[in-house]
């Protein structure tokens, strides 16, 4: 069983203490939840980790690249895992936020990303994750990078939409009850109308889930909206 645990975590920059500045602790509570969720992987004693997020296309990553946190004011690179070989300044925002979350638990495990198209449809998200779990060597933890809808309330970035609600309950729901079919049936028009940046990242864990096998329990460890934006932390474990 190469795929051991999965967790879930939103990837805003102002995850990053530096980045948020005087605000940074308004996220105190979410950084913690992230932190809990990254434990819990770690507890699984896995071998490696593979990140997954949104990007503007469908990559695989190399584990020496890095993200840079300069976009949002801060003059600093994350790397994904390696130092001692070439790399470039390659990772998504999503991968970059994931890298970092991942550098807080201090663990030197081997870890790997692949970023998924944001347009992916659910198709190509579930036979990605299946392909990912087929292609694991050794016991995999799996961190899946993905914000919420981003039109909770009339100051979110996409403004207010009342379908924004029911649809992150919805994800809640089937994140806490590890409900992979509940995903997949997630609608890409949708998600993109209510600006949803984690839905082909958490449809390929879905895929990933499902081609794994076995029965799965999850836990939803975090949900707010503190700027509009919906942030989800959860974990999966086989039951």
């Amino acid at each position: 069983m190469p795929l051991v645990a999965a967790a879930v975590c939103p990837h805003p920059p102002l995850l990053v203490p530096e980045v948020a500045g005087a605000a940074a602790s308004e996220l105190d509570d979410l950084r913690a939840a992230c932190d809990v969720a990254l434990a819990r992987l770690l507890a699984a004693e896995p071998d490696q980790f593979l990140l997954v997020g949104g990007g503007p296309e469908t990559v695989r990553f190399n584990a020496a690249d890095q993200g840079s946190l300069r976009p949002y004011g801060v003059d600093r690179d994350v790397r994904l895992w390696k130092v001692n070989c070439a790399g470039g300044v390659r990772l998504p925002l999503s991968l970059t936020v994931g890298a970092w979350l991942l550098g807080r638990t201090g663990t030197d495990l081997p870890r790997f990303a692949e970023a998924v198209a944001a347009d992916a449809t659910g198709e190509e998200c579930a036979a990605l994750g299946a392909e990912l779990a087929r292609r694991a060597e050794g016991r995999t933890a799996l961190l899946v990078l993905g914000d919420g809808s981003a039109c909770r309330g009339e100051k979110a970035p996409g403004y207010d939409d009342p379908r924004a609600r029911p649809y992150d309950e919805g994800v809640a729901r089937a994140l806490a009850g590890a409900d992979a079919d509940a995903l997949l049936g997630l609608d890409p028009a949708l998600s993109a109308e209510l600006r949803v940046a984690g839905r082909a990242p958490w449809q390929v864990l879905a895929g990933a889930v499902r081609a794994t096998g076995g029965a799965w329990r999850g836990e939803l460890h975090h949900a707010a909206a503190p700027y509009g934006v919906t942030y989800l932390v959860a974990t999966w474990e086989p039951a």
